[in-house]
């Protein structure tokens, strides 16, 4: 089983006097949000935003605990990082082949969705089959801003329900073999210089840690992943460029990884860097 050598010293300086062009590098000690239960033993659940939730019920149930955590950067050990280990892996992919227009839904599904078919095909062994189902675009202003709290795209349930919802008529046949949902991951105005994209190594996460939260749209349920802190080990990837991506393992039916993750406040962030913009691109992937 591989393992990651951490570096041991971290910063927590909060506002350096750098110039608005400073990347933050290094390990940083930074506050996450973790699931904090609702107060009456319910279930957690979550409407999310464009699904009002019934009169007299909170848009959520549960809270946040804010704990700070070390936080070690990967850059410059990439390749001691993989999926089957880890359940993230970062990949040098060159500059992209395709001029999509990440503002349009169609371009990104018309000309982005095949690249990122072709980049899993090549980065990921024993594939036989991939179909990309969804994608986020998180500009820097808008109503899909970084997510600021540990999670997991998928519960077990949700994934499987993926494979029945687009391919009902194969759905025994597929599920004999290795299923996985892997979430693809890239900068859109690199280098990230403010809230980076923190994961935590799939190794370290107990799943006594990890909790259902149903999420209730006007015509189906969904279930996500939230995240108790339990002394889990967390990675970000420091000064990602537009040409560099992560690829998240959200649900592995063979190895069992599944990787939290979540945006954080880097307090070394300087005064009047860039916001993040990301897209995130999700896909099924067979064999």
């Amino acid at each position: 089983m591989a393992t990651i050598t951490q570096s041991t010293t971290t910063s927590t300086d909060v506002k350096p006097d750098h110039d608005s062009s400073y990347i933050p590098r290094g390990p940083v000690t930074a506050s996450l949000k973790f699931f904090n239960p609702p107060a009456d033993g319910s279930k957690p659940f979550n409407y999310p935003n464009g699904t009002d939730p019934p009169e007299g019920l909170p848009r959520r149930n549960f809270g946040d605990a804010d704990i700070p955590v070390t936080i070690h950067d990967i850059r410059g050990r990439e390749s001691s990082l993989n999926l089957d280990d880890h359940a993230f892996q970062p990949l040098t992919t060159g500059p992209s082949f395709t001029a999509t227009n990440f503002a349009s839904d169609e371009s990104v599904k018309s000309e982005y969705y095949p690249e990122v078919e072709r980049l899993l095909r090549a980065s990921v062994p024993g594939i036989s089959r991939v179909f990309v189902f969804d994608h986020t675009v998180r500009p820097s202003a808008g109503t899909r801003p970084p997510v600021l709290r540990a999670h997991i795209d998928q519960s077990k349930t949700a994934a499987i329900g993926r494979v029945r919802q687009f391919f009902p008529d194969e759905v025994a046949e597929l599920l004999k073999g290795r299923v996985r949902i892997i979430n693809v991951w890239r900068p859109l105005n690199g280098p990230v210089q403010c809230s980076p994209l923190a994961v935590a190594d799939s190794q370290t996460v107990r799943d006594d840690a990890l909790v259902v939260v149903e999420h209730r749209y006007a015509d189906r349920t969904g279930e996500t992943l939230s995240v108790q802190h339990a002394d889990e080990q967390w990675y970000y990837w420091s000064g990602m460029q537009n040409h560099e991506r992560l690829l998240l393992e959200c649900f592995d039916s063979e190895k069992g990884g599944r990787v939290p993750h979540t945006a954080f406040v880097d307090p070394r962030s300087p005064v009047g860097g860039r916001e993040r913009e990301s897209i995130e691109v999700r896909a099924l992937v067979f064999g």
